[in-house]
C-alpha cells in the first residue's frame, strides 16, 4: 500500500492544474506544510486545516461560524449534577472512510473513541509512544491526564467519561481537533503490519474528506465523502496546493489557479477588494500574537527585565509596518472580543529612556539575544521576520544586540517547545474553543511547561487561579478569577503581547457557501463553486 500511496502522490503534481479545472475541484492555496496528519498530536492550525478538519470529526463540533459546541459524533449527551460524569450516546452508523489502503467492516463505536482518548491519557497505552518523542501536547497542557478518571463503553454506541473534578469548558474542549476520533480497527490493521507510523501519514477518520496523496511541502489531495454523517460535499475533490509566500497565494488566486487563500499580506488587501473577480471576507480575529521569553534562562529570569524590554518594543510601529491598520496592539494575552477580557489593565508604554534605566537597575549590561521568527504567514502575524526587525531595531537603542533566527516551522515549533531554548520566540495563539481557559492555562498553565507555555512560566498565583476557574460553573465568577490572572501576567511579563489581528479571508467569486470561523479555521464541507 505504501507504494501505491507513493505513486499517487508523484502523479498528483503532473496533474494538479489540470484537475484544478475541473468545475468540482477545489483549490485551497494553504500557508504551509502540516506537521502531520494524526490531530491529537499537534497544536498547531495549519497542521489541524490540513488534518483534523477535512479528514475527522469528534463528539462535539463548533456550529459553522461561532464558537458554540454542537452535536458531533455524539448525537445527544447528559451530565451528572455534579459536573463529573458525561455519558455521550453515539449516532448510528457513521462510516470510517474506505481508501485505497484501508477498507473498514464496521461503524464508528464507542472502541474508538476510548482508543481517540486513552492513547493520549496513558503511557501504557500500546499507541502512547507510537512515534519517538510522542508528548501529547495538547491533552498534555490541557490537564486532561489529570482530568479524566476514566472512560468507558456503556454499549456500542454509549460511551462514559467520568472527571476528576468538574471542568466548565470540557464540552467545548471536545469539539476541538485534539479531540479527533480515529479509527481503532484501522489502528489495530497497522498494528498487525508493523507500521503504525502510518496512522500519522496515511489518515482514516469519518470526516467530510478522505486522504489521497501527499506530495511532502507541495500538494495534499483529498476525496469528497459521499457518506459523511454531515451530508456529502457539494465539491469532488478537495486540494491544498502548499504556498509559502502570501504574495504567490495571491497571483495564484488572481489567475485562478486556486479559488481560496489564507492570510495576504496587508499591503494586497485593498487591490483584493477592487478586483471584481474576488470576494474578501473580514471579521475580528480570537488571537494574540507575542514574543515568549524564556523566563527560566538569565536575565529574563527576571520580571524586572522582561518589563524593561516589553517598554522598548514599539507594537504600534509593528502593527502599521506588517498589517497596515489591520491589527490593534495587545496589552492583554487574551483578544478583546473574548469575555473575561480586563480592560482595566494599563499597557506598557513605548519608553526607551526608561526602558534603557530599567535595565541598567537591574544589572543588565552589553546584553545579546535571539529573536526567534515564524517561517511562516499565520493571522495572528503575517510577517515575523519584519516584526524581529522591528523589534532588534528597537533593542539596538537600549545597548541590546539582537540575532533573528528561523527555521522550518514543524521544527520551529518542535525546537521552541524546549526548556532550555534561548532567546525570546515569536508565536502566537488563535482561540480554538471560545474559552478563555484555551488562552490562559493551554499557553500560560504550569502544565504547558515544556509545550505550549514557549516562555517556560509557571507562577503558581496565577496558576491557581485559572484552575480554580476551570471548575466554576458560574461564568460571571470564572470572569474575576480571569481578570485577576491577567494583573499578575502582566506584572510578571513572561510574554510581550505584541497585537490582536483582523482575520482576511479572500476567495474568488465563484465560490460560495465557505463560513469563517472565529476560531481561525478553514473548512470546507460546506463550500460550493459555480460552474
Amino acid at each position: 500500500m505504501k507504494h501505491k500511496i507513493a505513486i499517487a502522490a508523484a502523479l498528483l503534481s503532473a496533474t494538479f492544474f489540470a484537475s484544478a479545472a475541473s468545475a468540482k475541484t477545489f483549490v485551497y492555496c494553504s500557508e504551509g506544510s502540516p506537521e502531520g496528519f494524526d490531530p491529537g498530536l499537534y497544536t498547531a492550525g495549519t497542521t489541524f486545516d490540513a488534518s483534523a478538519h477535512p479528514v475527522y470529526s469528534r463528539l462535539l463540533e463548533f456550529e459553522p461560524g461561532t464558537t458554540k459546541p454542537v452535536a458531533g459524533l455524539a448525537e445527544s449527551w447528559e451530565i451528572s449534577e455534579d459536573g463529573t460524569v458525561y455519558t455521550f450516546k453515539l449516532r448510528p452508523d457513521v462510516k470510517f472512510h474506505t481508501t485505497e489502503f484501508f477498507t473498514p467492516t464496521r461503524a464508528l463505536n464507542a472502541d474508538d473513541v476510548i482508543l481517540s482518548f486513552e492513547r493520549q491519557l496513558k503511557s501504557d497505552n500500546p499507541w502512547n509512544q507510537y512515534l519517538p518523542g510522542t508528548a501529547w501536547e495538547y491533552s498534555a497542557g490541557m490537564g486532561f491526564p489529570e482530568l479524566i478518571k476514566s472512560i468507558e463503553k456503556v454499549d456500542d454506541t454509549t460511551v462514559k467519561f467520568t472527571l476528576n473534578r468538574p471542568e466548565a469548558p470540557f464540552l467545548a474542549n471536545l469539539a476541538m481537533p485534539f479531540a479527533s476520533i480515529v479509527s481503532k480497527e484501522y489502528a489495530d490493521s497497522l498494528e498487525a503490519a508493523g507500521t503504525k507510523e502510518k496512522l500519522n501519514q496515511a489518515p482514516i477518520g469519518t470526516g467530510p474528506f478522505s486522504f489521497v496523496a501527499y506530495q511532502q511541502d507541495a500538494v495534499i489531495r483529498y476525496k469528497a465523502n459521499p457518506d459523511y454523517w454531515g451530508g456529502a460535499p457539494k465539491i469532488d475533490d478537495l486540494v491544498f496546493a502548499i504556498t509559502t509566500d502570501a504574495a504567490v497565494r495571491y497571483q495564484k488566486l488572481k489567475a485562478g489557479e486556486c479559488h481560496l487563500m489564507p492570510f495576504p499580506n496587508a499591503a494586497d488587501v485593498e487591490s483584493m477588494k477592487s478586483d471584481e473577480n474576488l470576494t474578501v471576507l473580514e471579521q475580528e480575529g480570537l488571537n494574540v500574537a507575542y514574543l515568549a521569553y524564556n523566563t527560566t534562562q538569565a536575565p529574563f529570569d527576571k520580571p524586572e527585565v522582561r518589563k524593561a524590554l516589553n517598554k522598548a518594543i514599539n507594537k504600534q510601529a509593528i502593527v502599521d509596518a506588517v498589517f497596515q491598520g489591520m491589527a490593534t496592539p495587545a496589552k492583554n494575552p487574551i483578544p478583546p472580543t473574548m469575555w473575561s477580557y480586563n480592560d482595566a489593565i494599563e499597557d506598557d508604554s513605548y519608553d526607551l529612556d526608561a526602558a534603557k534605566k530599567m535595565l541598567e537597575e537591574a544589572g543588565v549590561q552589553n546584553l545579546s539575544m535571539k529573536i526567534w521568527a515564524m517561517p511562516v504567514s499565520r493571522p495572528y502575524m503575517l510577517n515575523a521576520r519584519r516584526s524581529a526587525e522591528i523589534i532588534q531595531d528597537d533593542f539596538a537603542k537600549i545597548g541590546v544586540n539582537v540575532e533573528i533566527v528561523s527555521y522550518e516551522w514543524a521544527e520551529y515549533l518542535d525546537r521552541s517547545k524546549a526548556k532550555d531554548r534561548d532567546g525570546a520566540v515569536i508565536l502566537g495563539w488563535t482561540g480554538d474553543n471560545g474559552d478563555p481557559d484555551n488562552f490562559l492555562d493551554t499557553l500560560l498553565g504550569c502544565n504547558a511547561v515544556g509545550g505550549n507555555n514557549r516562555a517556560q512560566w509557571c507562577n503558581q498565583e496565577f496558576d491557581d487561579l485559572v484552575k480554580k476557574a476551570k471548575i466554576t460553573a458560574d461564568q460571571e465568577e470564572r470572569a474575576e478569577l480571569y481578570e485577576q490572572a491577567q494583573v499578575i501576567f502582566k506584572k510578571d511579563a513572561p510574554w510581550a503581547t505584541i497585537d490582536h489581528s483582523l482575520s482576511i479571508v479572500p476567495m474568488r467569486k465563484e465560490v460560495s457557501g465557505f463560513v469563517q470561523s472565529p476560531l481561525g479555521d478553514f473548512t470546507f464541507e460546506s463550500v460550493d463553486i459555480a460552474e
